[in-house]
């Protein structure tokens, strides 16, 4: 079974985590390395909180859109538009979580509306935006996520 289908079958977010682990560490051991203009997307992705499009990582590393896409998802195991999607959300939660108002939040995460942020936190989370902000799972960390973020 692949590492998707096990998260999805999950019944909790700790095994979540544990198969997450496991495969990240089956990655390691594997001493793969990635591309430099696969390193340097990750790293735009990061930079940008997910806010940066995949035509313009292509350009900047001087592949084709497909041979990114396709480089990039056999390297990390998920394409760099999904990336940049889990980043853009990871940030988001943690604003919510913060205290900060979903209308806030979609606004300076790069969301066309409060909607577009409901629609995609419901699709990763299973919950509304109001029910993420307040979820154990998320309490604030002050040495991941500093107060000044």
């Amino acid at each position: 079974m692949r590492t998707q289908e096990r998260l999805r079958a999950a019944g909790s977010w700790q095994d979540r985590f544990a198969i997450a682990e496991a495969a990240l560490v089956r990655r390691l051991d594997a001493r793969r390395t990635a591309d430099p203009e696969v390193a340097f997307s990750w790293g735009r992705i990061a930079a940008s909180r997910g806010r940066v499009r995949v035509e313009r990582l292509a350009a900047e590393t001087g592949w084709s859109r497909k041979r990114l896409w396709s480089r990039f998802r056999a390297q990390i195991g998920l394409t760099p538009k999904r990336v940049a999607q889990l980043v853009r959300f990871d940030h988001v939660a943690h604003r919510l979580a913060a205290g900060h108002s979903v209308a806030l939040v979609a606004a300076e995460s790069g969301y066309a509306d409060q909607s577009h942020l409901h629609r995609d936190v419901v699709a990763f989370t299973g919950m509304t935006p109001a029910a993420l902000a307040v979820a154990p799972f998320l309490s604030p960390d002050d040495v991941a996520w500093p107060s000044g973020e």
